[in-house]
């Protein structure tokens, strides 16, 4: 983890004077950010509003909250209901040839960034990456699609929206609670009483969670989530195996992780029984070679996220497998934002005819 990631999730000791110094930053991003939204809100900046239903997924900080899981939870919900849906992303850390830019079968984590391609492949969906979000969901439209879910995008306005989800990572939650650089926010935590639902990802250990420690609006619509491994999945082969037998046949294995908070996966495979013997973290969005996990031995498997398998995949070994995870909520509690959806699809239908 960097050292700023310590600061602001860690309570490292060099807070002391790596906050003070940035600060005046922040301030200045405070100033900046809410003219924005200030323009917005008065109308001189304007909202562009497509044809289609716009559901955002996103979070108030850096790093990874679940988003993506999320994000793939509610196209296949789309997807039962029937609906066309499409994914429109920024595509971090990718270079695309050009922008908007269309997935295709040939399209790779490079041009498109690793979430993206990881949303493309598990669902076969039409998805678009470019910092204009606007321009990606016309194309969406123009691929057929009548509903859109924009992967991140919280703080991008000029998308006008219908739905707004937060997605709060219960185990980190704000860090110190100020915006960046000198925390780890783009909007103070009063964004979680403006939108429709805040979801909560809960910690892989047994913690219930005391949502009126995050939130100042004890009437918010809060759901609680839980990602729940699926099976293991073989880079190389994509051979599927079922998490009991895996675990049956290797219980010693190897682990690494690129994500917002690799010490997660790493605690869902120990509570799945995985006996970890070496684990490896890297930052968010990390461009791996081959290089990075030479030093793993090929004895024992070595476990990985689906998010890092896609940028694994062309020089992966037999060893190397990743675990898929899933979105898991209550029925109860899913069920309204599940109605909503239908209801927003309905009504666009009935302006359509």
């Amino acid at each position: 983890m960097r050292l700023i990631e310590k600061v602001w999730f860690k309570k490292h000791q060099a807070k002391w004077l790596v906050v003070p110094l940035l600060l005046p930053i922040t301030l200045l991003f405070f100033i900046l950010t809410s003219l924005r939204r200030f323009f917005y809100q008065i109308g001189l900046l304007k909202a562009c509003k497509v044809s289609a239903p716009i559901i955002i997924v996103g979070n108030i900080g850096i790093g990874g909250n679940g988003k993506t899981p999320v994000v793939i939870f509610l196209i296949e919900q789309c997807l039962k209901l029937g609906l066309n849906v499409g994914v429109v992303s920024r595509g971090y850390g990718g270079k695309a040839p050009h922008y908007p830019y269309l997935l295709d079968k040939k399209s790779t984590a490079d041009e498109a960034g690793d979430e993206p391609i990881l949303i493309y492949k598990r669902c076969q969906i039409p998805v678009v990456v470019g910092s204009d979000r606007v321009a990606a969901a016309r194309l969406l439209i123009e691929q057929g699609c009548n509903i859109i879910i924009a992967d991140d995008g919280l703080q991008h306005y000029k998308l006008a929206r219908d739905i707004e989800l937060i997605i709060v990572d219960a185990k980190r939650k704000f860090g110190n609670g100020l915006l960046l650089p000198a925390g780890p926010l783009r909007e103070g935590a009063w964004r979680l009483n403006t939108v429709d639902y805040v979801i909560f990802n809960q910690p892989s250990v047994p913690e219930k969670l005391q949502k009126g420690q995050l939130v100042m609006n004890n009437r918010l619509n809060c759901l609680d989530m839980v990602l729940c491994p699926q099976f293991v999945c073989n880079v190389k082969t994509r051979e599927k195996i079922s998490l009991q037998l895996f675990i049956k046949q290797y219980k010693k294995v190897n682990a690494m992780a690129g994500i917002g908070d690799p010490e997660r996966f790493f605690t869902t495979l120990r509570n799945q029984k995985f006996e970890v013997e070496n684990a490896l973290g890297f930052v968010d969005h990390h461009h791996f070679t081959e290089n990075d996990l030479n030093h793993f031995p090929s004895s024992i498997p070595l476990l990985m996220t689906e998010k890092d398998a896609v940028k694994c995949q062309a020089f992966a070994k037999a060893h190397w497998w990743y675990v898929p995870v899933g979105a898991e909520f209550s029925e109860q509690e899913i069920t309204p934002l599940l109605d909503k959806i239908r209801a927003l699809t309905s009504k666009t239908d009935n302006v359509n005819n």
